[in-house]
C-alpha cells in the first residue's frame, strides 16, 4: 500500500443461521473473501446486531427457531435498515421466493448451495444496494412478539398488521400501493378485498393512537397509504 493512503474500508456482513456447523462456513467463506462478518443465531440477536452497527449486507435464514426471517427483515426494513438482505431457505418454491421479495429482500438462495453463488450474488445486491430515507427509531417495531412500543408503551399486532406497518414504515412518506402492501401481508395469491386492507389500516391507526407515536397513516384515495 502507497505510504499515507487510507486503507479500504471491509464491506460488512451480518450472518444470521442457526445452524452452527452452516453458520462457521459461512462466517469463515465469506471473511476469506475479503468481508468483515458478525454472526447471529437468531431473530433476537440480528435485531440487537443491527441495531448496534451498521451492515452492508445480511445473509438470513427464513426459518429461524425464534421467528420468521422475513418478519425479521420487515422489522428491519421498519428501523431504517438499508443493508441489502439475502434470504437462505429449505423451501425453494415460488410462493416463498415471492413473499421473501414482498418482505424487503433482494435476494433468494435455495439450500444447499454453492459457496460461490452466494459470493456472487452478494456482489450483485451490494453494488444495486440504496439507502433507507428516514429511521422512525422512535417508534420500534418487534418481529418476535408482534408488537409495536413508543416511549414505554407497547401494543400486540396481528401478523398481518405487523407486516402491513412494517411495509409502510419501510418507505416513510413514500405511497404504498394497495397491491404492494397485499403482497407484503398476505401469502402469494392470495385473494384480498380492499375492504378488508382498509380495515387492517383502520386497525392500525387506532393502535398508533394506542402508543401515543404520533405518527399516522395517510390515504390516497383507490391508490394506496403512506407512513408518516
Amino acid at each position: 500500500m502507497i505510504e499515507g493512503a487510507v486503507a479500504p474500508k471491509l464491506r460488512t456482513i451480518l450472518v444470521v443461521e442457526d445452524n452452527g456447523a452452516l453458520r462457521d462456513v459461512l462466517a469463515r467463506a465469506l471473511r476469506g473473501e475479503g468481508y468483515d462478518v458478525t454472526t447471529a443465531v437468531d431473530g433476537t440477536q440480528a435485531i440487537r446486531a443491527a441495531s448496534r452497527a451498521r451492515f452492508d449486507a445480511i445473509v438470513l435464514d427464513i426459518g429461524l427457531p425464534d421467528s420468521d426471517g422475513r418478519d425479521v427483515c420487515q422489522a428491519l426494513r421498519a428501523r431504517g435498515c438499508d443493508a441489502a438482505v439475502v434470504f437462505l431457505t429449505a423451501r425453494g418454491g415460488v410462493t416463498d421466493l415471492l413473499s421473501g421479495f414482498s418482505s424487503g429482500g433482494d435476494d433468494y438462495l435455495s439450500k444447499p448451495f454453492a459457496m460461490a453463488e452466494l459470493f456472487v450474488r452478494l456482489q450483485a445486491v451490494l453494488k444495486r444496494s440504496g439507502n433507507a430515507s428516514l429511521v422512525h427509531s422512535d417508534l420500534e417495531l418487534d418481529p418476535l412478539t408482534h408488537t409495536m412500543s413508543f416511549d414505554g408503551r407497547r401494543l400486540e399486532l396481528s401478523p398481518t398488521e405487523f407486516r402491513v406497518l412494517a411495509r409502510l414504515m419501510s418507505t416513510p412518506a413514500v405511497l404504498v400501493r394497495r397491491r404492494q402492501l397485499v403482497e407484503a401481508a398476505w401469502p402469494a395469491a392470495a385473494i384480498v378485498s380492499d375492504n378488508t386492507l382498509d380495515q387492517y389500516v383502520r386497525r392500525i391507526r387506532r393502535k398508533l393512537e394506542g402508543v401515543g407515536s404520533g405518527h399516522t397513516i395517510r390515504t390516497m384515495r383507490g391508490v394506496g397509504y403512506s407512513f408518516g
